[in-house]
């Protein structure tokens, strides 16, 4: 199969959903069952609401429905329902909401909440569903129990940090999910080793798959844009 070009790496990375609040503008656009237009806002890095990231009706900017912490990523769930993953202890937190059953809040009610809570999704209305992956899977595919409110996203591309035992085991790895299936593929990161990189400093951001090639690609903060190998854990090239 063809290596994918540089340029159409770079286009893709582009179009790749990262964490909140530094990928924020990544964030995808959307519109509810109801016919609404939903919007991101970024709520700057001071005060008691930084790094906060909330979701809105456009018409009505100052009704927020939803508001994220940092790290978590959101993405459509076809046709009309929006998801967000983020970590949550020593899990992977997928969640499903209904935007159009969603209760308004204003800004005020969430100052310094997230300061003092670990929690990271703010809603007055619960998802519609939601499930957890344990970041403790070995390498390999493992069952995972997935609602029918998500069985309609086909892959999820989750980059999590991943227990090393030593300076050269992975410390970071990918959780492919894919829900149709009810399936989740562990591909620790081979190359990115605590003896190779400074962990903390650098890791990997997001992640996703080559719509010709299906070899993932993705961005390790501090180092770059990267390629793998076909078998998803080894490093191929640079971008």
């Amino acid at each position: 199969m063809p290596t994918p070009t540089s340029a159409s790496i770079r286009q893709q990375l582009e179009r790749t959903v990262g964490p909140a609040p530094w990928y924020w503008k990544t964030f995808p656009a959307f519109r509810s069952a109801a016919g609404q237009r939903f919007a991101w806002t970024h709520h700057g890095e001071q005060g008691p609401v930084g790094y906060v990231v909330s979701l809105a009706p456009e018409q009505e900017p100052n009704k927020l429905r939803l508001a994220l912490n940092t790290y978590c990523r959101p993405f459509v769930v076809s046709p009309q329902c929006l998801g967000v993953w983020c970590p949550e202890g020593r899990n992977i937190r997928v969640v499903c909401f209904d935007p159009d059953q969603l209760e308004a809040f204003d800004l005020a009610e969430i100052a310094g909440w997230f300061k003092q809570s670990s929690d990271r999704i703010y809603a007055k209305t619960a998802p519609v569903a939601e499930f957890e992956v344990p970041l403790g899977l070995g390498p390999g595919m493992h069952k995972i129990e997935v609602p029918a409110e998500l069985v309609a996203v086909d892959e999820l591309i989750v980059p999590t940090s991943y227990k090393a035992m030593s300076n050269d085991d992975p410390a970071f790895a990918l959780f492919v999910l894919y829900l149709q299936a009810g399936l989740v593929e562990v591909l620790p990161q081979k190359w990115f080793t605590a003896s190779q990189y400074q962990v903390g400093k650098q890791w990997i951001s997001r992640a996703a798959r080559d719509q010709e090639s299906h070899r993932i690609f993705g961005e390790c903060f501090g180092a770059g844009t990267f390629l793998l190998e076909e078998d998803g854990c080894r490093l191929g090239e640079w971008i």
